[in-house]
């Protein structure tokens, strides 16, 4: 299940699109359906690919429930498993080596016009050092035909840069565009400790996929996933760029910043390429933002209260915002939910708390159990000084931001009648 096998149910798309604004215009103006871009102009013999890991797409395309998932991704997490390794001329990923690297000619797109170009928002950077490997989505300004500049958030990638840095080591990394959905979620996955993604990444396979997952290695030793569109190779220099302006998650304009500079040395894909090139702040890129965070959130409810299923809005842009729907067993069970709810996923800043007949995926079902089973001056817990998103522009200067929890249950001692829905 490579990540073409995934776009069966895509619009193939032949008329000549511009890797300038071209996708971006395209898909919004379809109001962002699963496409295939057959036909880029700047780069021909190249395909692009966009919207493919929207919540349903991505549950559909492996033939299970979204309520399933969350519980499958906690499972992953508590059972990681070892990938295996095969020899590179087993591999799909190299069944073309390209003897000079040259990004230009590889479908990376400039989305928004507020963007400072092109950028790869959908790679996944593979680095190890020091007998540590992690992966995650970091995305990368094309700066030239050999250089990226990473936007490198203050999580475990930084850390292992910045002990290199410390030591004046560069770090080893791939990066992987379009390895298969299931790579990507584990990837888009954060702990707070140090954890080898690609454990969990083959926990999943096993278990979705019924097959292992096969990593091959790059010629600088980072070892990769097999099956991947596009795999560049290099390393994270110790010099550092401007990168920004961006459009992010919320839809607004990141800010300019000097971040590390990655130089490739090589780079290999498949035969007939499909890179992935997801739209900054669009469906896609709040599943992979959001969806990843539903497990954590709802093992922490979980210790508090009989916790169903946890949702990230669309509206709270797959980051800031959640639904978390409970089965009361206690008065206070609401209240619990909405504090463990906030620790679980420190980024977030509003928490909905519902009753288990409420679909949490449909704005209009939560908004109508606020407005008819809360209130609120006795249902709302607002926290000051806490810790903000970076992602959030409205945060205070200093970091930090408030936060508000709405509890939209049937009181645990009402009579429930009177508070359903007719069907």
């Amino acid at each position: 299940m490579a990540f073409r096998d995934h776009l069966a149910a895509a619009e193939q798309i032949s008329e000549p699109i511009s890797l300038i604004h071209g996708m971006w215009e395209y898909s919004r103006s379809r109001n962002n359906p699963m496409l295939l871009f057959e036909n880029i102009s700047e780069t021909p013999g190249h395909r692009a690919a966009v919207n493919l890991l929207t919540r349903e797409r991505l549950c559909a395309a492996i033939g299970i429930t979204p309520e399933a998932y969350i519980d499958t991704l906690a499972w992953a997490m508590e059972n990681p498993s070892t990938p295996i390794l095969v020899e590179p001329s087993q591999s799909e990923c190299f069944e073309n080596q390209q003897s000079q690297v040259n990004l230009l000619e590889i479908p990376i797109p400039h989305h928004w016009p507020q963007d400072r170009g092109r950028y790869s928002s959908a790679s996944v950077i593979i680095a190890e050092y020091d007998g540590i490997r992690n992966m995650s989505f970091h995305r990368q300004f094309l700066r030239d035909e050999n250089h990226t500049v990473v936007r490198l958030v203050p999580r475990h990638l930084r850390t292992m840069m910045t002990t290199a840095r410390a030591n004046g080591d560069a770090v080893k990394v791939a990066v992987v565009n379009a390895p298969d959905p299931v790579v990507l979620l584990a990837a888009a996955m954060s702990f707070d400790e140090n954890i080898d993604e690609l454990t969990i990444a083959a926990a999943l396979h096993e278990k979705l996929y019924n097959k292992p997952l096969k990593l091959t290695t790059m010629p600088n030793g980072v070892e990769v996933p097999a099956e991947s569109e596009y795999v560049f190779w290099g390393k994270i220099t110790l010099d550092n760029d401007d990168e920004g302006p961006y459009v992010d998650i919320t839809g607004t304009v990141d800010d300019v910043r000097q971040e590390p500079v990655i130089e490739f040395e090589g780079l290999v894909h498949r035969n007939n390429p499909i890179f992935h090139a997801l739209i900054p702040g669009e469906a896609e890129h709040k599943t992979l933002m959001g969806l990843p965070r539903s497990p954590t959130i709802k093992d922490a409810v979980s210790k508090v209260c009989e916790c169903l299923d946890v949702h990230m809005t669309e509206g709270g842009c797959g980051w800031l915002a959640a639904v978390v729907k409970i089965r009361k067993n206690n008065h206070d069970d609401a209240l619990k939910a909405i504090e463990a709810a906030l620790a679980g996923h420190r980024s977030m800043k509003m928490v909905t708390v519902v009753d288990e007949d409420i679909d949490i995926a449909d704005p209009v079902r939560v908004e109508w159990a606020m407005v008819t089973r809360w209130q609120p001056d006795r249902d709302t817990v607002i926290l000051s000084n806490q810790k903000g998103s970076s992602l959030d522009p409205s945060r205070y200067e200093d970091g930090t931001t408030s936060k508000v929890g709405f509890d939209a249950t049937i009181a645990f001692d009402a009579d429930k009648s009177g508070f359903m829905s007719v069907q």
